[in-house]
């Protein structure tokens, strides 16, 4: 066959374009895209609700692609005690530098300081606002509009200064070697007895800056924020850590029963009132001893 007659012009009709060839049988068709199960975390998104959980509970700053929508906070709880790790980490540098040329009152002056300063003293202003609301107040819709008052009262103002004195004259008598440990493992498990209200009691404001976490964390996400705040406990003495666990637990159960009993649930001021609460709680039970 000549070349000319190889490459001639075939006289059969062209396939019509508006027809589809037929597959070929023996052809591998190309896979479906795989969707992500919404069940799974993802990388991206579990880093996206780990910084959520920072912008909200302190002034760090986070990425402007952070969402910070009532869906994000919502599932950013599981990380509360990874931002208790964050505070009491940032309390503990603060009080290793200043031991240095400070005597040790002032050094722990300065760590109170600063962990007030990158909370925003958030979880002090919940303190102070539940004792003015359940100092002051007697039917359920009396202390919810006290609570939300901004103005401080006698009973918050006395509770604020009780808290502050409690939680630096125990961190005095903590040896300066252990403190930094004690900071940080305060931190966290006070904020994973904060959150364990998310899992036991309902939210009973209508709105409030604490709404998006109205509905209950699941089991998984309490575990997961449990075993977060018992890391750093692994540094401590056992039988001081069991007792400081004991102490925190209790007023934790203390004011929850009494949130559920009174007003029916929690509010955001009563998650900061617990996690004061319960860090003082901790560092008493550090500091128990038996002869």
């Amino acid at each position: 066959i000549s070349s000319s007659t190889r490459w001639q012009v075939s006289n059969r009709p062209a396939w019509p374009k508006s027809c589809k060839l037929p597959a070929c049988p023996g052809a591998l068709a190309r896979p479906a895209p795989i969707d992500k199960d919404p069940a799974v975390p993802q990388p991206r998104s579990e880093l996206e609700h780990f910084l959520g959980a920072i912008r909200f509970f302190t002034r760090l700053p986070v990425p402007d692609w952070v969402g910070h929508d009532s869906a994000a906070l919502e599932r950013s709880a599981r990380y509360f005690p990874a931002v208790g790790l964050i505070v009491g980490g940032l309390g503990a540098l603060v009080f290793g530098l200043f031991f240095f040329i400070w005597p040790k009152t002032l050094a722990i002056l300065a760590s109170m300081a600063a962990t007030l300063y990158v909370t925003g003293a958030f979880h002090e202003d919940g303190w102070g606002d539940t004792v003015d609301g359940f100092g002051g107040g007697w039917e359920k819709a009396q202390i919810l509009t006290i609570m939300k008052d901004s103005r401080i009262g006698s009973f918050g103002a006395i509770a604020l200064v009780l808290i502050l004195l409690a939680k630096f004259f125990a961190l005095i008598e903590i040896e300066p070697t252990l403190l930094p440990v004690v900071l940080i493992a305060g931190h966290a498990f006070s904020r994973l007895c904060s959150t364990s209200l998310l899992y036991t009691l309902d939210y009973v404001r209508d709105e409030g800056k604490a709404k998006p976490l109205a509905t209950r964390i699941s089991k998984g996400a309490l575990v997961f924020a449990a075993l977060t705040a018992l890391v750093p406990m692994l540094l401590l003495p056992p039988g001081q850590m069991l007792l400081g666990v004991a102490f925190a637990a209790l007023a934790t159960v203390w004011l929850a029963r009494m949130f559920k009993r009174r007003i029916g649930g929690y509010t955001g001021d009563c998650l900061g009132a617990v996690q004061q609460l319960a860090e003082v709680a901790f560092y008493a039970g550090l500091l128990c001893r038996f002869s």
